[in-house]
């Protein structure tokens, strides 16, 4: 069901960090404030799919967030993500698994709003830059401050995560759950960073390798968290260095320095997730990431960088859905990437006229 539904009267405090670049985007914060209107009362409530199934659970529930942009290849991969959400919840260790929100960020519903319980909200009223992630931060903030959300902590994940087995809540002693991206590297960057983490915070090595995706938080500490990291996301890509030092994962470095300014640590996980083909075996992990393309010939041989012949990248379907029954990899292919397709194509084969869907 779908889920835009205001709270009343609270706001959240909108915290500015402490850097000149961060005072250009205060009078925009002020805007976006004051731009926040209920959204249509016709949806169902964001939380109609939030209880946990155990009541023992619910003190460690967290409720699953998943920001996406409405377009046809955010989408399907939104609804296979829901699909395998729903098996782990359901499954054995599944109880910490509280609800679940699509996190709109397109301003509008979509025509999923009945299978996938959404919460809508404003892109960026000054555009996003040409950077569509620009809106994520401030979708959450929206989110946040709106919703009736029930558990008190949250899991962000994306819409190329499919969980592999329940997910129980990893987070501990105030600290998040987050995973270790190698690419995130605040200690190479340190002349760029410490324009919007000054030396009276710390050292730079207080900036977590992280993301925002996955990471298990508190609630109340991520409301705290995403103004911030709002604030630093447009003003890193306002700053012509950060811009070109983080490129894509511009967002994600802002995250990271979010959380540090407000002190909030994260317990990393290797074990969180695994990205084919680099990750050869899906082993303990909770989560695949199809971030990158699956590339092999028909002996099982890598042709990483070359088009194979065979493959499985999601950018082969950014304007429509991949058809049900993909063929499966070559002997000789990781395990991850066979799991990974075979996911896939169970989600297919179960989500309701996935072929009239896929055909249009």
């Amino acid at each position: 069901m779908a889920a835009p539904c205001g709270r009343g009267g609270g706001t959240l405090t909108l915290v500015l960090v402490a850097l000149s670049a961060a005072f250009l985007t205060y009078n925009v914060l002020v805007s976006f404030r004051s731009s926040l209107q209920p959204l249509p009362s016709s949806f169902p409530a964001a939380t109609a799919d939030s209880s946990p199934r155990r009541f023992g659970a619910r003190r460690r529930a967290f409720h699953t967030a998943v920001t996406a942009s409405g377009n046809a290849y955010n989408t399907w991969q939104c609804r296979v993500m829901y699909h395998w959400f729903k098996e782990a919840r359901r499954a054995p260790g599944g109880r910490e698994m509280g609800g679940f929100t699509g996190v709109l960020h397109s301003g509008k519903p979509d025509e999923f709003v009945d299978e996938i319980p959404t919460f809508v909200a404003d892109p960026l009223p000054d555009g996003d830059q040409g950077y569509i992630v620009l809106n994520r931060p401030w979708a959450f903030v929206q989110w946040l401050q709106k919703a009736d959300i029930k558990e008190d902590y949250i899991l962000m994940a994306e819409p190329d995560h499919i969980i592999v087995k329940p997910i129980p809540n990893l987070s501990r002693d105030g600290q998040a759950a987050a995973f270790h991206f190698f690419y995130i590297e605040p200690k190479k960057y340190e002349n760029v960073l410490r324009k919007f983490f000054p030396e009276d915070k710390g050292e730079i090595t207080k900036i977590d390798p992280i993301g925002n995706s996955p990471v298990i938080i508190e609630k109340e500490s991520l409301g705290r968290i995403a103004p911030t990291w709002m604030n630093v996301s447009i003003a890193m890509k306002k700053d012509p260095d950060a811009d070109k030092s983080f490129g894509w994962v511009l967002e994600m470095y802002a995250y990271a320095v979010a959380s540090a300014l407000h002190g909030v640590g994260n317990i990393l996980h290797k074990d969180f997730m695994i990205q084919p083909p680099w990750d050869l075996e899906v082993g303990d992990a909770f989560i695949i990431h199809y971030t990158y393309g699956c590339d092999y010939d028909m002996t099982g041989k890598s042709t990483y960088g070359k088009i194979g012949e065979w493959r499985f990248d999601k950018r082969s379907y950014e304007d429509k859905p991949p058809p049900r029954n993909l063929p499966l990899p070559p002997n000789g292919v990781p395990q991850s990437v066979v799991t990974l397709v075979k996911m896939v194509n169970e989600a297919t084969d179960n989500i309701p006229n996935w072929d009239s869907y896929a055909a249009s």
